[in-house]
């Protein structure tokens, strides 16, 4: 049994939201453990957002510098998120914090539209550093409508 509330901020069906999750907390059987999240509602990056980045920009980096597009991704995640250093076996492994679908813990947790608009402007910036035109991923896209 898993359900979905959303309580908008500063929505007027605040209330009824409240009264709903109250009201299926109170029907879950007695005789079962339940686990109970509450995280912070955002929009999640797009299905578009994410085919941008590793079909145009990692696709500009990877023809002008060979690197796969999995090594563009680890690298750009370290510079964004910073890194974290583990012992593997008697090798010290440096790896991203977390990239733009996992958390540092290695959970499932999308990074924000707006996190993520972010990023791929860190990308096209140090392409720019480099020589390498990162263009948008359709001219539009930083006006919120798709080109005609």
């Amino acid at each position: 049994m898993s359900q979905t509330y959303v309580l908008n901020a500063n929505g007027r069906e605040r209330p009824q939201v409240l009264a709903n999750i109250h009201a299926f907390v109170d029907r879950l059987p007695p005789g079962k453990s339940w686990s109970v999240e509450i995280k912070e509602a955002r929009k999640q990056r797009s299905d578009p957002q994410n085919h941008a980045l590793f079909g145009v920009a990692y696709e500009a980096l990877n023809r002008a510098t060979g690197f796969t597009k999995d090594e563009l991704h680890e690298a750009f995640c370290k510079r964004y998120f910073g890194t974290v250093e583990r012992e593997v076996m008697g090798q010290v492994v440096t790896r991203p914090y977390r990239t733009t679908t996992t958390n540092e813990r290695g959970e499932r947790d999308v990074i924000s539209t707006a996190a993520f608009a972010e990023f791929y402007t860190i990308v096209q910036m140090v392409g720019a550093e480099a020589g390498i035109d990162v263009p948008d991923p359709d001219p539009f896209w930083r006006e919120g409508r798709m080109a005609a």
